[in-house]
């Protein structure tokens, strides 16, 4: 791991967020994915990062429970 966070990569980003969404902290695996699809030059792989992430909250994401 590097001490500079510009030095990061988007593997680096991703990787953390999936860290992140394995102990339930979703948010913090949504900033972290924003950030991966960012350095991702390719748009249809930061598309798939995004979707794999969504905004935990955002109102379309949202589940109605009685």
């Amino acid at each position: 791991m590097t001490s500079d966070p510009a030095d990061l990569t988007a593997a680096d980003h991703l990787d953390a967020a999936r860290e992140m969404a394995a102990a339930n902290r979703p948010f913090l695996a949504y900033l972290l994915a924003e950030e991966a699809a960012r350095r991702t030059a390719d748009p249809a792989t930061a598309a798939g990062i995004r979707a794999a992430f969504p905004d935990p909250t955002s109102t379309t994401n949202r589940e109605e429970t009685d």
